[in-house]
């Protein structure tokens, strides 16, 4: 049985009134064959002279100030002004000028699923009457190379194109063949080919044209989930598994690099992402034809920052919830939660379910035992009209988590340690299945684990539904509509890794990238100080979390340490409201008193539940000069907040630095690792 349910008409609309609807003309054709011309406007990267700038992410592109939507009517306004903002002040000058090539190194636009990016670089062009182009070298963010195909946002892949280009070079894009040619240097390329149904999305006007066309049949269409059995499975990875159960075309072969239509069991958004998910759904739908289906949205990113055009972004999604009936657990209120952390709590998220979210982050879901992954607005919207999405399955590697957990290691140092050994490639794209063989990982572990795939550029995370799942939901009495699922005996893995967990100790990583990470004991040397020291977020704030963190600032209390050292600032992030309010009741592992209790006593200050300062927003956010410690996901420059500096690390070891008033581990302070005292 699948909780899918089938498209809702709303009362008074019949099918034949939404095909007559779907077969008037609704919007552009396709465009006919032609060549767009320009000149380069190239990233250089500033410490390695004459080498384009590689990992360019979307928070350069976009800062998350710019990422605001104050109505339906102007929803690209904002995205445009902000476009390259403090990487490229003038770049909306220069694109005017004819500089309509944007040429940069490898890994572009990774990181966040923020369609605000490739909305609003095209918007700039648009404005004076340009097609923009964007040419990259290897592995472009998987989820932008998405959203500008929806768009029709002109991209392309080639790195000896991108090592040959020079200032001024003018440049050639065919649009039917997608061929480069730097016209100054009489050099023609081919870039990597996008897959048969990408190709036809691009060349058809995008996704709201192929909406429109796939949107009549989806309603009549009964969703079907069945999972592969005997030799098919054997031959088959977790996640193949699951797109292979989800899909739309029961014909449609499963492999790394098909494309095919897949049943999503959820489909959540943000107030960030969401206003230009409804502006899609109306596009394709009418607006008023069907219920948005298996539409979530959390209120939790742009809520209590007090700016009237933040609060008018929220509107729009809480309006859209109002209208068509969307309550909770499906509409998050602010202050409810943060979505990766709320729904999974309201038993939305389950084993060997499809989940595609307008978040990066939504690979987190993957802990569950189920497929998240990041995508844009508009193949959210694309959904919550049809049903399903557009899905690239990408090549499969395995992490075998083998070992023995060492004292005050958590998920969030197994993970850092592992975007540490994959280097700048990180995971290249590839779906990732993670093996607890031990059976070590406690949820929120494997929780921090796969939401930083969003960090290791993978398409998502997974961990295999085991006997820790099954405690986790059985706790919350949430049941499980799908059978237990576990990677074939015969499966193919083109990268099969191991990491000894005897090996890995807490971790901090420095600015400006997750996986520049370095031994706690190592960074403790340095006596680095900060301004905040920052616990929560959908990577770290599980109530276990903070009971982690709890434990070692109790400790610390007792050995004489009152108060949080210094100036340091140190604030709380629950995941959700429920942890917020959990965290208020006595706890006995804290001799009767609280988590809340104890992060007080040392002047700690518990915030509502929601993304602020992890994406530079709020009162909290980082201010030029600041530097902060935290358990965040993400510390590129600027992300915090622009001009200030964050460090990743565990709840544990951010607690302790706190204490310490320098980056530094609970040894540091005095604390021997005792099990029975400190292990959650």
């Amino acid at each position: 049985m699948t909780p899918i349910r089938p498209a809702r008409l709303k009362p008074g609309v019949t099918i034949e009134e939404v095909a007559a609807r779907a077969a008037r003309p609704a919007g552009a054709s396709p465009a006919a064959p032609r060549v767009v011309r320009g000149r380069a406007l190239i990233f250089w990267d500033p410490k390695r002279p004459g080498r384009k700038q590689d990992a360019i992410d979307t928070d350069q592109i976009t800062p998350s100030s710019d990422c605001v939507s104050e109505s339906l009517a102007t929803l690209d306004e904002r995205w445009k002004a902000g476009a390259f903002r403090h990487l490229m002040p003038d770049f909306r000058r220069r694109v005017r000028a004819g500089e309509n090539f944007v040429i940069a190194g490898d890994r572009f636009a990774i990181g966040s699923s923020r369609e605000m990016s490739p909305a609003g670089l095209k918007g700039v062009a648009e404005e004076a009457g340009l097609d923009l182009v964007i040419l990259c070298g290897g592995n472009m963010g998987d989820i932008f190379r998405r959203n500008a195909i929806n768009l029709g946002l002109h991209v392309a892949q080639s790195p000896e194109a991108v090592e040959e280009a020079r200032d001024g070079d003018e440049f050639a894009f065919d649009v039917g063949t997608r061929g480069i040619t730097n016209v100054t240097r009489g050099r023609s390329y081919r870039p990597l080919p996008l897959t048969g149904k990408e190709e036809e999305i691009r060349r058809t006007g995008g996704i709201l044209e192929a909406g429109r066309r796939e949107f009549p049949g989806s309603i009549g269409r009964e969703p079907r989930v069945e999972f592969p059995g005997g030799r098919q499975a054997r031959m088959m990875t977790l996640t193949e598994q699951i797109v292979w159960a989800h899909r739309v075309d029961r014909d449609a072969e499963v492999r790394p690099g098909a494309t095919l239509r897949v049943y999503a069991d959820l489909l959540p958004a943000s107030d960030g992402t969401a206003p230009f998910a409804i502006h899609t759904f109306n596009r394709i739908s009418g607006g008023s034809a069907i219920d948005p289906r298996q539409a979530a949205i959390a209120s939790d990113h742009f809520v209590f920052t007090g700016r009237p055009e933040d609060d008018r972004q929220t509107s729009i999604s809480m309006e859209f919830a109002r209208l068509h009936g969307i309550g909770k657990p499906h509409y998050a209120a602010p202050g409810d939660g943060i979505f990766h952390f709320y729904f999974p709590e309201q038993g939305l998220i389950v084993p060997g379910g499809f989940y595609p979210g307008a978040d990066s982050h939504s690979r987190a879901y993957g802990a569950y035992g189920a497929v998240g992954i990041g995508v844009g607005s508009t193949t959210l919207g694309f959904g919550w009209a049809t049903g399903s999405v557009y899905f690239t399955l990408a090549r499969a590697r395995r992490v075998v988590f083998s070992g023995t957990l060492q004292p005050w290691v958590t998920g969030k140092d197994i993970v850092l340690d592992l975007l540490r050994r994959w280097g700048a490639s990180q995971s290249s794209g590839m779906s990732v299945e993670f093996v607890d063989a031990g059976l070590q990982l406690p949820m929120p572990c494997r929780n921090t684990i796969a939401n930083m795939m969003a960090e290791g550029e993978a398409q998502n995370g997974i961990f295999a539904q085991d006997k820790i799942t099954e405690a986790w939901y059985r706790a919350r009495h949430i049941p499980l509509p799908y059978p237990r699922l576990e990677s074939g005996a015969e499966a193919r893995f083109e990268i099969d890794e191991a990491l000894d967990l005897t090996a890995v100790q807490p971790m901090i990583a420095r600015p400006f990238s997750p996986g520049n990470a370095h031994p706690a004991e190592e960074v403790a040397r340095e006596r680095l100080t900060f301004d905040k020291a920052l616990i929560g977020s959908c990577t770290n704030g599980s109530y276990d979390d903070l009971l982690g963190a709890a434990l070692v600032i109790r400790a610390a209390r007792e050995r004489g340490r009152r108060r949080v050292a210094g100036s340091v600032r140190f604030v709380i992030f629950p995941g959700s409201g429920s942890v917020r309010q959990e965290i208020e009741r006595a706890d006995p592992r804290l001799a009767g008193e609280s988590i809340a209790a104890v992060f007080r006593s040392v002047g700690g200050e518990i915030r509502r539940s929601w993304c602020g300062p992890c994406f530079g927003q709020g009162e909290d956010a980082l201010k030029p000069g600041e530097r902060a410690i935290t358990s965040f996901n993400r510390n590129w420059q600027n992300r915090m907040g622009v001009g200030g500096e964050g460090f990743l690390a565990s709840p544990a070891v951010v607690a302790a630095s706190a204490m310490a008033g320098y980056m530094a581990p609970p040894s540091e302070i005095g604390l021997a690792w005792r099990p029975e005292e400190f292990a959650v």
